[in-house]
């Protein structure tokens, strides 16, 4: 299975699960132009893309789903509530998915775990790979890590969890109190500390990659996320590779159920 991040931030985010039968993507948040343009920058065509799952309404998640779907017919997979606060999805079908379930696309199976952030019925994902059984997770726009999540991303090969922001530099950053105080709750984002403190919670010996990703430009740095994060995890059993994902740089691609790693000069890693 191979993973390669298209671009994740506040502009938007695309994640593409790759094997020998099935190209998925996780969220859509790209119009069909740019979205093309990062699919063949790593030497996919768009219109080999099945399925996009779509984790939430927000349009940095969403905005190229309709787009994407009317010009390279891919199916969609979603929540109900995600369903339904998506006007411009009328017009073609969407496999409705609940918010806490398995179902299959192509020879992944997707388990969909809820979430706390500010969408209706929002969702994070573990993908496995039915062939090598090489498992994947991918979290972010939450809160917090509930119990049910943590238990959740036990046992994966490669973790794709939100880092946002710098709880200092939100404090003192642009945004008004209100707008901080939705950022750093409950039904927000994740902080450095908060991630740092739940990948690490995930090692075990089999994970080779934790991915960084919808990082604030304006509340963050990969430099200050890739500290926080490393720091916590050179306390553990942790020997695989930290990377920061960027808004307008893919990351990847990262091959799990398989040694090879390669990368992308541009993206930020550390081997821990």
């Amino acid at each position: 299975m191979k993973i390669s991040i298209l671009g994740s931030g506040s502009g938007g985010n695309a994640v593409l699960i790759e094997t020998g039968e099935s190209r998925v993507l996780v969220d859509a948040g790209f119009k069909p132009r740019v979205m093309a343009q990062r699919l063949r920058a790593i030497g996919v065509q768009p219109e080999s893309v099945q399925a996009v799952i779509v984790t939430h309404e927000h349009t940095d998640h969403a905005k190229g789903v309709a787009g994407c779907v009317e010009k390279w017919n891919w199916s969609v997979y979603a929540t109900a509530g995600t369903r339904m606060m998506c006007s411009d999805w009328i017009g073609f079908p969407v496999q409705i998915v609940e918010k806490s379930s398995t179902f299959s696309v192509g020879n992944l199976h997707v388990q969909s775990i809820p979430v706390s952030h500010d969408a209706t019925e929002p969702i994070g994902l573990v993908v496995t790979h039915s062939a090598s059984g090489a498992r994947a997770g991918i979290v972010y726009d939450l809160g917090y890590v509930s119990d049910g999540i943590s238990a959740a991303l036990k046992d994966l090969e490669i973790l794709i969890l939100e880092s946002n922001h710098d709880e200092q530099m939100l404090r003192a950053g642009p945004y008004p109190f209100m707008v901080q105080a939705r950022i750093g709750g409950r039904m927000g984002h994740l902080s450095n500390r908060a991630a740092a403190a739940a990948a690490a919670g995930c090692v075990h010996p089999g994970l080779k990659h934790i991915v960084l990703a919808h990082l604030s430009e304006n509340c963050n740095e990969p430099k200050v996320a890739l500290k926080t994060v490393g720091d916590a995890l050179r306390r553990t059993r942790f020997r695989g590779r930290l990377t920061a994902s960027m808004q307008h740089v893919a990351a990847g691609p990262f091959f799990v159920g398989a040694d090879e790693v390669t990368r992308f000069p541009a993206q930020l890693a550390l081997g821990l």
